[in-house]
């Protein structure tokens, strides 16, 4: 029988322990690739208040906070308004709009629809090759 040297032996646990540790750095799934939660659903509470009035009713076991907002819901009313008193003269200027038809987003790019022609730039926009940018070019008159 052969003996291996000690130099060997070393080398050959410090080549074994490398390959355990690389092995942990993957992600071929088990432990490593569970779910995660999503970060973009994630949403602050309202932070606890005494009320001033003790005399108040407790809350139903599971019904929802009345002054609780969803994240989409608090993204809606910063982008549209929510529900803010409308002037006269918006109101006015909805009324006047009327509904629109129920298939419009759809018939908006229809080749009958008609536009206003707003120049040969918008054409040459519009006429555009699809693609991701990388080969656009900038050219500046004069």
């Amino acid at each position: 029988m052969r003996k291996i040297s000690v130099t060997k032996t070393g080398a050959i646990v410090t080549l074994v322990s490398a390959a355990a540790l690389l092995a942990g750095c993957g992600s071929s799934g088990g432990l490593l690739g569970r779910a995660r939660p999503d970060e973009f659903a994630v949403q602050r509470q309202a932070p606890l208040v005494v009320p001033p009035d003790f005399a108040l009713t407790p809350p139903r076991p599971g019904a929802p906070r009345p002054n609780d907002t969803t994240a989409s819901q608090q993204s809606l009313d910063a982008l549209f308004g929510g529900s803010a008193p409308r002037s006269e003269i918006e109101k006015n200027t909805v009324s006047k709009a009327g509904t629109p038809a129920p298939g419009i987003r759809s018939g908006v790019g229809d080749a009958q629809t008609n536009t206003v022609a707003k120049g040969q730039l918008t054409r040459d926009i519009v006429a555009a090759p699809q693609g991701d940018g990388r080969e656009a070019q900038a050219v500046i008159p004069g």
